[in-house]
């Protein structure tokens, strides 16, 4: 978006208008303790060409997925993306008519919202779909709010295993901090949930719990002992799933699960830095009138014609404002369109290839790395997608950073998170990943120096 400053008497007339005399006199409610009373430490102004040239190289500092093949995971994933879906996700009439969050939305964007709603639906087995949400962090965390909401007053605990993102737990913690709920974290040693201490953790103060598939790890477990639990501790279930994953494992509403959340940024959005990326959340219909965000329906107008409105929307703060029980004020429009365009476009049979293909190409990745001494699995699998490998010479900082040096991002070190596992790495395999890539990944990782052997060097 262009950025165009105010003149001086585009702020006179701004001023004019809302009947203020000055800046000064516009902020004048903000306490002097709260403002900034010295000029930003900023570097003074640039020339356009100076300033172009600043930025270019600073662009040239990044290292992504175009200048490396990639093997990063952890939550962003370096799918393939067809050609098409930039093409119609650019075309101007969705920019210029974006404005989700109102009730005269344009048609074409609200049919947009419908068929993603749809196809949310068909792919969890849900009820019912929103219009998306900001990301899968804070989608995780509606979801519990909402399963929270309903529950009896002495119902204040969330149930979540060490194996949910932990950046996701991390995002709930923050949430509930000055509430009245209590988080459980379950812990999972061998990389998939406890089960005794799932139980355990499971007594009548339980409102929700959340089941992950695939785990963090990589390692695919059967929810079914987990959320026959929470079923007898009448507790709801909260499903954070993998999008692409849905094309080969069971949909959660087959398995218990009330309400589904996952990142959508593997259904056709790019790596970018960390975002914008969507949330996604669906429900059963028992959820419907307290679900967050917006749902966009069907219907007729007074001609017959097929038209689209926004039929939900009652819990957010720019409606309901102090009353309102979810933040949420707008949706992910341009990233729900995409992901629309991209499954559109693969259909059931598309989806299923490209979660086969991870899976296979996985496998191929895990015999190749167990087959040298150097590594073993951290934990016993199944793995689908990603896989979590441990380093016998514990020298994972060094793995990534000679990968690096040779062309290829290996992977995302576990010890950011947990520092138990200091020692593994946890590497994604999509279907963009060739075998001579992976090959080559082996390799490189293989003929990295230890932490001793680069001492003694």
């Amino acid at each position: 978006m262009a950025y165009l400053f105010n003149t001086e008497e585009d702020v006179r007339e701004m001023l004019a208008a809302i009947g203020e005399a000055s800046i000064e006199a516009l902020f004048a409610s903000i306490p002097s303790s709260m403002r900034l009373n010295r000029p930003l430490a900023i570097p003074p102004g640039m020339s356009e060409i100076e300033l172009q040239r600043h930025l270019q190289s600073l662009a040239r500092r990044n290292t992504s997925p175009s200048q490396a093949v990639c093997f990063l995971g952890g939550g962003a994933y370096d799918h393939f993306i067809p050609a098409v879906v930039d093409h119609l996700a650019m075309r101007g009439e969705f920019y210029t008519s974006y404005t989700p969050y109102q009730p005269e939305v344009s048609q074409g964007n609200l049919q947009v919202m419908f068929e993603y709603e749809t196809m949310i639906c068909q792919l969890t087995g849900m009820d019912v779909s929103n219009a998306s949400l900001y990301d899968g962090a804070t989608a995780m965390v509606e979801a519990v709010l909402l399963a929270m909401a309903g529950n009896a007053s002495d119902k204040k605990v969330i149930v979540v295993p060490e194996s949910i993102h932990p950046d996701y737990r991390h995002t709930l913690e923050t949430y509930l901090r000055f509430t009245e709920y209590q988080l459980r974290t379950v812990p999972c040693p061998a990389g998939m949930v406890d089960q005794a201490a799932w139980e355990q953790a499971i007594d009548e103060s339980a409102g929700c719990v959340v089941v992950g598939l695939p785990s963090f790890f990589g390692t695919v477990e059967d929810q079914r002992p987990l959320v026959a639990a929470a079923k007898a501790a009448q507790a709801h279930v909260i499903a954070v799933a993998d999008m692409i994953g849905l094309g080969l494992f069971a949909p959660p509403a087959q398995w218990g699960a009330d309400i589904v959340v996952a990142e959508g940024q593997p259904l056709g959005n790019p790596l970018q830095f960390g975002g914008p990326y969507l949330g996604i959340l669906a429900c059963t219909d028992a959820f419907l009138r307290r679900m967050p965000g917006r749902i966009a329906g069907q219907t007729t107008d007074r001609d017959g014609n097929r038209c689209w409105v926004l039929t939900l929307q009652t819990r957010e703060q720019h409606i309901r404002r102090e009353k309102a029980t979810s933040n949420i004020c707008t949706n992910q429009g341009l990233l729900a369109l995409r992901a629309t365009i991209y499954l559109a476009l693969l259909g059931p049979a598309g989806l299923r290839e490209t979660a086969e293909q991870c899976s296979w190409k996985t496998q191929y990745l895990i015999e190749r790395l167990v087959a040298r001494e150097r590594f073993e699995l951290a934990f016993p699998g199944p793995y689908w997608r990603e896989v979590t490998i441990r380093d016998r010479h514990a020298d994972v900082a060094g793995l990534v950073a000679h990968a690096r040096q040779q062309g290829m991002l290996a992977g995302v070190p576990l010890g950011q998170w947990y520092p138990a596992w200091n020692d593994c790495l946890l590497i994604a395999v999509t279907e963009k990943r060739t075998r001579e890539e992976i090959d080559r990944l082996v390799d490189v990782l293989a003929s990295a120096p230890s932490a001793k052997e680069t001492l003694h060097a």
